[in-house]
Order: C-alpha cells, then sequence, then structure tokens
C-alpha cells in the first residue's frame, strides 16, 4: 500500500502543482486589469497579494505593490515560499521522494517542467514578457497533470495526487471569491446590484470560467450570479461543489481499497452534503463571507485529517 512518505509526496506534490496554475491564473488576470484601470491597479495588487496570503511577507520587504514588484515577488522570489519558483521546486522535490510510485512520462514531465521554470525565472520578468512567461508556466503545469491522466493506474498513488489537487483548487476558488468580492463590492447595500461588468469577468478570469459563464449566462454578468457559479455549480471544474465531489469520490476510492473508513471521509461526506443543500440565496442570507470563512477553515480541518488518517509523515 501507498501510505505514509509517499502518500503524503504525492498529495503534496499536486498542491504545489496547483497552487502555482492558480498562481498564475491571478497574475494573469491582475495584469489584463492593470491595463484598463490603471488608477486602480495598486488596490488591485494589493487583492492579489492578499488572495494568495503573501500580504504580509510581500511589505516586509516592499512598501508599494505595483505591477513589477508584484509579479516577481509571486513568481520567482526566493524568500516568498509560495512564489512559483518556491512551489514547483517543493513539488518537484515530493515528486523526487515518490519517484518509484510514479510512471516515467510523469516524472519526466515535472522534471522537466522545472528545468524549464527555473530557466524562464531565472531573471526578473520584463512587462512585455509577462503574458508568455505567465502562460508558458500553466502549459508545464497542465503537461504534468496531462501525463496523470494518461499514465497512471487508478489506484491509490491516482486518488491522493486527485486530492490533493481538489483540496488546493477549493481553496483557491474560496480564496478568490472572498476577497475579489469584496473588494469590488464597497458596500453591502450594492450586492446584487449591476456593476462594471470588466471587474466581475476579472474574478471569472481567475479561475478560468469567463467563457464557461457567458456560455450559460450570455452578457447577464452579476455578482449573485458569479456567486452561484463558483460556489454551487457541480459543472465548473473549479466551483466549490464540483472540488467536493471529486474529493469525495477519491476518498471513497481509498476506502474500498483500504477496506477501513476515516475521519476524513465522514467530513468529506458531510462538506459535500452541505454544499448540496444550500442555494445561493441561502448563503446571502447568512452571509457570502461568513459561508466561505466557514468553507476554507472545514477544508483546512479535511486536509489535516487526510494527512492523518494516512500516515503522511511517518
Amino acid at each position: 500500500m501507498t501510505l505514509g512518505k509517499t502518500a503524503g509526496g504525492l498529495y503534496w506534490m499536486f498542491r504545489y502543482l496547483e497552487r502555482s496554475g492558480n498562481t498564475t491564473r491571478l497574475l494573469d488576470a491582475g495584469f489584463r486589469m492593470s491595463l484598463t484601470r490603471s488608477a486602480s491597479a495598486q488596490n488591485e495588487w494589493r487583492s492579489v497579494l492578499e488572495t494568495t496570503s503573501a500580504t504580509q511577507v510581500f511589505s516586509e520587504h516592499y512598501e508599494e505593490a505595483d505591477l513589477i514588484k508584484v509579479i516577481d515577488f509571486l513568481l520567482r522570489d526566493r524568500r516568498n515560499p509560495s512564489s512559483v519558483l518556491s512551489v514547483m521546486k517543493a513539488a518537484r522535490e515530493n515528486a523526487r521522494m515518490s519517484r518509484t510510485a510514479l510512471t516515467r512520462e510523469v516524472w519526466e514531465a515535472i522534471n522537466e517542467a522545472w528545468i524549464q521554470l527555473r530557466a524562464l525565472l531565472a531573471r526578473p520578468i520584463r512587462e512585455r514578457d509577462v503574458p508568455e512567461v505567465l502562460s508558458a508556466i500553466r502549459q508545464q503545469g497542465s503537461l504534468v497533470r496531462g501525463a496523470l491522466h494518461g499514465t497512471m493506474l487508478r489506484n491509490d498513488v491516482y486518488n491522493f495526487s486527485r486530492i490533493g489537487t481538489f483540496i488546493e483548487r477549493a481553496d483557491s476558488t474560496a480564496r478568490i471569491l472572498d476577497v475579489k468580492y469584496y473588494l469590488l463590492l464597497p458596500s453591502i447595500s450594492l450586492v446584487g446590484s449591476a456593476m462594471d461588468a470588466t471587474q466581475w469577468e476579472m474574478i471569472l478570469r481567475s479561475v478560468s470560467a469567463n467563457r464557461s459563464y457567458k456560455w450559460l449566462n450570455g452578457a447577464d454578468i452579476n455578482p449573485v450570479g458569479i456567486a452561484d457559479f463558483l460556489i454551487l455549480d457541480p459543472r465548473l471544474p473549479r466551483s466549490l461543489a464540483f472540488c467536493y465531489a471529486k474529493i469525495n469520490d477519491n476518498l471513497k476510492y481509498l476506502a474500498k481499497d483500504y477496506g477501513s473508513r476515516c475521519r476524513s471521509h465522514e467530513l468529506s461526506d458531510m462538506y459535500l452534503t452541505g454544499l448540496r443543500e444550500h442555494s445561493i440565496s441561502k448563503i446571502f442570507d447568512s452571509g457570502l463571507h461568513e459561508f466561505i470563512a466557514d468553507f476554507i477553515r472545514n477544508n483546512n480541518v479535511l486536509g489535516q485529517h487526510i494527512e492523518e488518517d494516512y500516515r503522511f509523515y511517518k
């Protein structure tokens, strides 16, 4: 059985890989916004830092948040443990420790991704090169995930990898929605009102959901509709509901493989049921921020129980 350090290595390898992609999406959305809204650019870059939980570390080294400083800090600054360079190094190291559990294709993909990104981020990024660099980072991550889906057995190795992916993805979507929603709504009286579509589209771009939302809703972009889409729509690969359906499925496969259920399985069942029983009106009645804060806390608790139940550090 794949337990202990190997399970933890796979879980964290794919959490770090997902974190890298999430950061590049945030930066891409922020970059697009800065091109059209230069007057509010500093606030936007601070929201990106807050979403990635990097505000405090950034403030220790810089006084102002501008395009070049934030992009450099989140992409390549070794002082930032959540920079793309830092997390991809950690992903590659976890892959190396779990190498015997991976196919050759997955190992080669993550190793090549690390080599390419280390070269790509060896020097500060010029503003004109930002889109190309962000695209290259996302492509490298996609190659690793493609190798996983195309070559790995659907066994415990695969399940731990997928659980790590969706725990991290759910956390990122929740933080983006919480931080950016209230950044864009200066007054609670504006909830549900018509506001600048460009700003709301940025939230959707941050989770690669802009086109999908428009396919389903046309030009009707509104705050409540976006919140509903990112929280409760089971068709969107980055919604909270979708992520928890996948986490629940993979935990069930592990329970079947190992012949036992743990506390993490009970929590996953409970959280998924809670999402499915909620409506967006019920969420807004109780408070969107409060709902998201509870979700992030519960998601962290589930992650901790998974680590304990499968003895990641033993």
